[in-house]
């Protein structure tokens, strides 16, 4: 079985290696299972080896995100997932999370509004709860972050108390990995080559 081969439609290399040190095959046959689960490499999880405790700690965080919560909806979640990618420059992120984007009802409008390349108020398929979660998802992954009363007193006015926290925890969970991938240079994996209008190539960070 050869645990570091997969088809992938990844390109480019991220800052470090993929460490092969011995005594780590329980950890690569966890990966590569997952990634044929997957089809593709995930090659955030493969770097974390050189330190496992972050790949453990960091897969506890990923399980469990909240994915659907019957008040908020999967779509909801969806699209704060995405803004906070492009948000926070991620075009991994924005590339994972655009995974199946149809499925949930997300047009191309929609994402086009989400980078910043329609105006978002012109978009009437958003709801007011979805407008209020996006500008929410925009202001908690600003640098430093920034919060207008007006957006507080309407993010109170329309989610209860036990929502906000699922929307914060969204979001922080998305600048953890996107900060994480961005800091260790890891490309795009290709989950999203479906998706004509995700312009991956304006989020990068490697700059000169």
């Amino acid at each position: 079985m050869q645990i570091e081969e997969i088809e992938t439609n990844q390109s480019g290399t991220a800052f470090v290696e993929i460490p092969r040190k011995p005594g780590q095959f329980f950890w690569r046959f966890l990966i590569w299972t997952v990634e044929k689960v997957m089809g593709h490499q995930l090659l955030p999880a493969r770097v974390l080896l050189w330190y496992p405790k972050a790949l453990i700690g960091s897969a506890v965080l990923e399980s469990l995100v909240a994915h659907n919560v019957k008040s908020l909806g999967s779509r909801i979640l969806k699209l704060v997932r995405l803004q906070t990618a492009f948000s926070i420059s991620c075009p991994f992120c924005a590339d994972m999370n655009a995974v199946k984007y149809d499925k949930f009802h997300i047009s191309d409008d929609e994402l086009l509004a989400l980078q910043g390349k329609i105006p978002v108020d012109t978009i009437s398929t958003f709801s007011k709860r979805e407008l209020i979660a996006l500008e929410y998802a925009r202001s908690a992954s600003a640098s430093p972050l920034s919060f207008t009363r007006t957006l507080i007193e309407q993010l109170k006015e329309n989610f209860s108390d036990r929502e906000i926290v699922i929307l914060s925890s969204t979001v922080a969970q998305v600048n953890y990995w996107g900060r994480l991938i961005q800091a260790l240079g890891i490309p795009p994996a290709g989950f999203s080559t479906e998706c004509s209008v995700l312009n991956l190539d304006d989020y990068t960070t490697l700059k000169g």
